[in-house]
């Protein structure tokens, strides 16, 4: 999956952007997009255009996740590298006995 979302300048080339990077867009009426950075780019693509295309994208992302399993593509769940942690995890569901930092009555 790209990490990047392709537009076309207004009047000049198709360039590649991050989506998770962008601040605003707005129509006025072209299609100008604000970066977090302060960088803007003026863009051939409606804003219902860009919305679709970013929405695709991050539809992508977590469709690919979701292929990977519950396992998170490791195969055997000792080798995720957080396996140590979900052990104390599970550890802690047996032994949940909650003992209060001070008495009810403080």
């Amino acid at each position: 999956m790209d990490p990047l979302i392709l537009l076309r300048r207004l009047g000049g080339p198709v360039f590649a952007l991050n989506p998770d990077l962008i601040e605003r867009a707005e129509a006025t009426p072209d299609t100008v997009i604000t970066m977090i950075g302060g960088n803007k780019y003026l863009v051939c693509e409606t804003l219902e255009e860009l919305v679709e295309q970013i929405r695709d994208h991050r539809a992508g992302i977590i469709a690919a996740a979701e292929t990977l399993g519950a396992d998170g593509g490791y195969g055997n769940h000792a080798n995720r590298p957080d396996a140590g942690h979900a052990r104390l995890h599970e550890v802690s569901h047996v032994t949940s006995s909650v003992i209060p930092l001070r008495s009810k009555d403080s």
